[in-house]
């Protein structure tokens, strides 16, 4: 399986587009724009003008988009992958999406004689860039076997996970988990600080004991830099909360440190700093430093 239609060419899904191509693998992309994907086409990847014309007589079909509303547009009708997938092509969902919804593709998928798996991943902007993202997989075992080349130029922790569902389900249990540790991040710096610490010696302190993370130190540190471009959106990092929160309201769990911590980026969306990547939830144990800074001034 050489040919790859790839639909999703954002901050992730180019880096992964260029691991596809470095392993010999024939790109064609899709995407909203363009013109942001102008080097990729340069680099060798074929541009398409629909989605049609990218996924037809292709092997392997990869999507990596934003909201469950453009995974619905991009599978379904006339003109999306599933319609124009040829038989027996393998369609790869990488978008944290809903579970319900990777479902309903792999259900019409099947009656197209055509093989969905949902495969979201983990690891950011980095992992994507090095090739080194944990992929969840869920739909049939062999159509995983089948794709695990595919797979193994874009990540290296890649597992399967069950049926149809079941990869996104395990990316909700990832973005639980990872609210609180994002926040108890903000906590610890938050609290060096007020107590005076050198926070870089803190973190070096802390790091490589308990408390360590991957959070702590590939995060933190750009926390510190007040670096807060995009590796992960905020406002897809709210899309997923409310994904888990919902899954979870549907088998009758509570999850308070995840409702807590999407209060906190909802406000910050509010606040237009959607478009922020994750780390910048620091700003938010700001506030108060700058209000006591600004009361001193008066």
């Amino acid at each position: 399986m050489k040919k790859i239609g790839f639909i999703g060419v954002g901050v992730m899904g180019k880096s992964m587009v260029r691991n596809l191509m470095k392993n010999g693998y024939e790109l064609t992309i899709y995407s909203r724009t363009k013109e942001k994907c102008l080097d990729v086409i340069e680099e060798g990847a074929v541009w398409c003008d629909d989605i049609r014309s990218c996924v037809a007589g292709q092997d392997v079909i990869i999507t990596m988009v934003g909201y469950p509303k453009d995974v619905e547009e991009v599978y379904f009708g006339e003109g999306g992958v599933i319609a124009n997938a040829r038989k027996g092509a393998y369609l790869i969902d990488m978008t944290t999406t809903s579970p319900k919804l990777s479902v309903r593709i792999y259900n019409e998928a099947k009656r197209k004689s055509v093989f969905a798996l949902d495969a979201p991943v983990s690891g950011g902007d980095t992992g994507a860039k090095n090739g080194t993202l944990s992929i969840m997989v869920g739909g049939d075992k062999e159509a995983f076997d089948a794709c695990h080349q595919v797979f193994e130029t874009m990540g290296t922790n890649i597992v399967y996970e069950g049926g149809p569902g079941c990869g996104q389900h395990t990316k909700m249990a990832n973005q639980i988990a990872l609210s609180g540790v994002v926040a108890s991040v903000c906590e610890a710096i938050a609290y060096g600080r007020k107590v005076g610490l050198d926070v870089n010696t803190m973190l070096a302190s802390i790091s490589a004991g308990a408390a360590g993370s991957w959070q702590m130190t590939n995060t933190a540190p750009r926390m510190l830099k007040k670096d807060y471009a995009p590796g992960f959106f905020i406002k897809h990092y709210i899309k997923d909360m409310n994904i888990a929160t919902e899954e979870a309201e549907d088998v009758g769990l509570e999850l308070p440190i995840l409702n807590e911590v999407l209060r906190l980026y909802e406000r910050m969306d509010a606040e237009g700093l959607g478009n922020l990547g994750t780390q910048a939830l620091i700003k938010e144990y700001e506030k108060d430093e700058i209000a006591a800074s600004m009361s001193e001034l008066l």
